[in-house]
């Protein structure tokens, strides 16, 4: 196992502020997409609006997560972290204040699609920027605990959302904009972040690399103690010519394997309670019972990731949330206590491949092309995701719960299929050793 000063730096109040401001992209996503669903009853009555113009107002955001994604990752590799770190939210805070003086559905949709890119756009800018300066021994779990910040955006959201729905006919401007609050506060305290040292290192930028470096290391640090990678100007395309899109291929698959079943679970839950038998307040206490064992999953993976393993973590996931799924579409007629605790059980058990979301495609990549590669994997996902939250409603409808669960079931057990055949394990390796491509015989020595 290789040592350098970066990945085996001690954990400092620099790494922990990072992981924080850094978090703010999910945070923004999980509020930015449940704020909507709140201001929504407004907007509906006083524009009344068809069902295609809600539709299309709420989706308009996750199609923007879809093109800025991609476009955030080539945009981070070309320019780098540091400038796009900040740029990306000041979009954020200009559209949600623009969004408290629209007149009309149209511009409506417009400023949601753009603030959904740029949300988009932070994920993979934030994750590389991450990824490259934190220690091995905690890049997992920091990785892990972005998704967390969603479940945290969202529940603010709705908190938020219902106090601003008390203020009158202007409720919704107002929360829509309210948007631009916590955007400002973590814009504010990403000023002043350095840039990769790795990423300047790879592009020759080497005077530069040091003074980063010297900045949250100290003087004795320099880039003579970084670990070779390539200093070639590639793009993504070239790496995947080069051996890297059976690793593309495993993120994309794995990553929407999991996304497809929560996203539709998440959304259409009282819908899905409901056909499961539990009907009014139960279904809304469930959905709710269901939103905090997601979180939940998620924590205690976050908290395990490094003991367990990725590789182990990712299957096991899989697989027992798989088999919770299974049972649901085999039993859709059981009792009310069964059911929430088959449920409950699927939205723990599911937390270990939401973090591994994060961690993977920023560590099996290399440096030159981690964002893109981050947000390719992002933008493959959300197309699975939205087809599969779409077909959720016709399924239900045509099909009936029991093989609407069983659908779901076969999609998580295929993802466990996927993940014992194709993930690596990169616990305890340096991120050139990740991104290698003789990443299983670098594992085989570490300690």
């Amino acid at each position: 196992m290789t040592t350098n000063a970066l990945d085996d730096a001690p954990l400092s109040r620099f790494h922990k502020k990072l992981a924080l401001f850094a978090s703010g992209g999910p945070f923004l996503d999980g509020y930015v997409l449940s704020i909507i669903g709140v201001a929504m009853v407004q907007i509906s009555d006083q524009w009344d609006l068809t069902s295609s113009e809600q539709g299309l107002i709420g989706a308009s955001s996750l199609i923007g997560i879809l093109l800025g994604a991609f476009a955030g990752g080539w945009l981070t590799d070309r320019f780098g972290r540091q400038a796009l770190f900040t740029i990306d939210l000041v979009a954020i805070i200009a559209c949600s204040v623009a969004q408290f003086f629209v007149q009309d559905v149209v511009w409506l949709i417009v400023l949601r699609l753009l603030i959904g890119m740029a949300v988009g756009a932070d994920y993979p800018i934030a994750t590389s920027l991450l990824a490259e300066f934190a220690p091995r021994k905690y890049r997992g779990p920091m990785l892990g605990a972005f998704v967390t910040m969603w479940f945290v955006g969202a529940a603010a959201a709705y908190v938020i959302g219902e106090i601003l729905a008390q203020t009158g006919d202007d409720g919704w401007r107002w929360m829509l904009a309210s948007a631009a609050l916590p955007a400002t506060m973590i814009v504010l305290a990403r000023l002043g972040t350095p840039e990769s040292p790795r990423w300047l290192a790879g592009k020759g930028r080497i005077d530069e690399a040091n003074a980063a470096l010297a900045k949250v290391f100290g003087t004795g640090v320099t880039v003579a103690d970084l670990p070779d990678e390539s200093k070639e100007d590639l793009d993504v395309t070239v790496l995947l010519r080069a051996g890297y899109g059976k690793r593309m291929a495993f993120v994309a698959i794995f990553w929407t394997c999991s996304v497809i079943p929560l996203f539709a679970v998440y959304a259409f839950a009282p819908a899905i309670l409901e056909a499961l038998n539990l009907e009014g307040d139960m279904a809304h206490y469930g959905s709710a019972l269901i939103t905090v064992m997601f979180l939940v999953g998620c924590v205690i993976a976050v908290l395990v990731v490094n003991r367990m393993g990725r590789r182990p973590m990712l299957i096991h996931s899989f697989l027992w949330s798989g088999v919770a799924l299974l049972l649901l579409g085999i039993f859709p007629g059981a009792s009310t206590t069964v059911i929430l605790a088959l449920f409950a059980t699927y939205a723990i058990l599911i937390g270990g491949t939401q973090i591994m979301q994060w961690v993977y495609p920023n560590e099996l990549f290399p440096t030159e092309v981690r964002g893109s590669a981050v947000g390719l994997a992002s933008s493959l996902s959300r197309i699975g995701a939205a087809i599969g939250t779409y077909l959720v409603p016709l399924s239900l409808t045509g099909l009936g719960i029991g093989i609407t669960m069983l659908i779901a079931a076969v999609i998580t057990l295929f993802g466990a299929v996927i993940s014992y055949m194709w993930a690596p394990e990169t616990r305890g390796l340096s991120l050139s050793e990740c991104s290698s491509l003789d990443t299983q015989k670098a594992a085989a020595h570490a300690v």
